[in-house]
């Protein structure tokens, strides 16, 4: 693990892209022609800001943020304090309930204990605009969310990835497995989870290739109860 390189060091270059900049202006003319667009602005990049570069050790990917009021805060699959558990982690709780043991489903769906952890909770796009699942695909983040997983593919090492669902598996199939983990299933929606993503153990197993590393195992356990920012 390269344990000096920052996001700065290794993605920094992409802010002077055009396609970077122009995501950036879609996103912002979006905003300011009255559409709502989540997360925030200041939450957009809060995985980034939640897990340091060199700190990163598991690397969940989603596709796109929650569209619902409130729910996106930057971090994939993870939905703000006092916020409805979405669908999908209550199915990753369940998973957990089966294959950590101790862990205890919480009342919450905030995951930022894990990001602290080195857990990445990365979105391939990282803007959506409210209650249009998926509106925002296209407009460049997918160039910058590649740029963000070659970086961590070529200056990590024994990265564990967590590809859920056929889009993640797409997005990581030029990670390097020779030098990296990848654990794929189907995806936790309610849609396929009972296809194989229930029984999965990715977890587990993701602690376990840590452990093999002597990497400190990521605590899945999460805090019960959390208060509102």
């Amino acid at each position: 693990m390269n344990t000096s390189m920052t996001w700065h060091d290794v993605i920094g270059a992409e802010k002077e892209q055009q396609y970077f900049k122009q995501t950036l202006a879609f996103v912002e003319s979006e905003r300011a022609a009255g559409k709502t667009v989540f997360p925030a602005t200041n939450d957009v990049f809060n995985a980034f800001k939640a897990t340091e570069f060199s700190q990163v050790k598991v690397v969940i990917l989603g596709q796109d943020p929650y569209h619902g009021p409130n729910q996106a805060h930057g971090l994939s699959f993870s939905v703000r304090p006092g916020i409805k558990v979405p669908p999908s982690l209550v199915n990753m709780y369940k998973e957990l309930v089966q294959d950590i043991e101790g862990f205890e489903i919480p009342s919450h769906g905030y995951l930022q204990s894990w990001a602290q952890q080195g857990v990445l909770l990365l979105n391939t796009v990282l803007t959506v605009e409210q209650g249009k699942a998926h509106s925002h695909a296209k407009s460049g983040w997918e160039t910058f969310t590649d740029k963000v997983i070659e970086a961590i593919n070529q200056h990590q090492q024994g990265v564990v990835f967590l590809l859920w669902g056929a889009h993640a598996q797409k997005k990581g199939q030029f990670i390097d497995r020779s030098k990296h983990h990848v654990l794929s299933g189907p995806h936790p929606s309610p849609l396929s989870a009972y296809r194989g993503f229930f029984g999965c153990r990715h977890f587990s197993q993701a602690n376990d290739i840590l452990l093999a590393q002597n990497k400190t195992p990521i605590d899945w356990k999460l805090p019960l109860d959390v208060t509102v920012e």
